[in-house]
């Protein structure tokens, strides 16, 4: 792949669609992860005055922060911290009845999304969305959540691709180096979560190539988080399928 083209061709497209929206920039939530730093470079290159970041803890690691904080300086974005742990308690102490862990977990994700929309509809800016192809797949996103946005540069690349890309935009190699994590706890990393090996579904997704076990679970994430990528079910739709 030609990233130096690749980066070319992304920065024309989120110009031109920010530009026929009507738009004057973009907003991004930054995590500190290679994605979000990928998409920020991105940003930056297609709207240098009115690309903006938004860096949002709620009750996240102080490293990932540190990250963020890194990733908008050495490029040249800017940026400010909004700190959701407040309104995240608030809100859980507003629900009446009992919610899982990983539905208290899924709320973070939520709570950006709105600020994020708050903030570009002020600014009268598009949300970008940092999702690669591989997660994307796999379905291992919060609907609503980040999986939301106006626009995403990065969702047809792999995690090696965009690693790949990173390097291209010579994004601090404390980001990437470190392994894809979602920040949900200390030591807590993408690949344990789902019990897949990121290179492993990445070669699947460009060969189609694997072993009967790595496809069959592929495919079996991808069949039940279908809703996610749809967003919602229509009845006429469902009638027909």
């Amino acid at each position: 792949m030609d990233y130096s083209k690749e980066i070319r061709e992304r920065v024309e497209f989120i110009q031109d669609y920010v530009h026929k929206a009507g738009g004057k920039g973009v907003v991004l939530g930054v995590s500190g992860g290679k994605d979000s730093a990928v998409v920020a470079a991105l940003a930056k290159k297609a709207f240098p005055q009115t690309s903006f970041g938004v860096i949002m803890p709620c009750h996240s690691l102080q490293k990932d922060i540190e990250h963020g904080k890194l990733l908008c300086e050495s490029i040249g974005l800017e940026y400010i911290i909004v700190d959701l742990t407040a309104a995240y308690e608030t809100l859980l102490k507003s629900i009446p009845v009992g919610i899982t862990d990983i539905s208290k977990a899924n709320i973070k994700p939520r709570l950006r999304m709105t600020t994020l929309y708050a903030i570009a509809q002020s600014q009268n800016a598009l949300v970008l969305g940092t999702g690669n192809r591989t997660e994307i797949t796999l379905g291992y996103f919060t609907k609503h959540g980040d999986g939301a946005c106006d626009i995403n540069p990065i969702s047809d690349l792999t995690v090696g691709q965009v690693f790949d890309m990173a390097r291209e935009l010579n994004i601090p190699k404390e980001i990437i180096e470190k392994p894809p994590s979602a920040g949900l706890w200390e030591g807590q990393t993408d690949e344990g979560e789902l019990g897949l090996k990121y290179a492993d579904v990445d070669n699947y997704l460009l060969t189609g190539q694997g072993s009967q076990e790595l496809i069959e679970k592929i495919k079996y994430l991808n069949r039940v988080t279908e809703h996610k990528r749809r967003g919602y079910a229509q009845f006429r739709d469902y009638k027909t399928l």
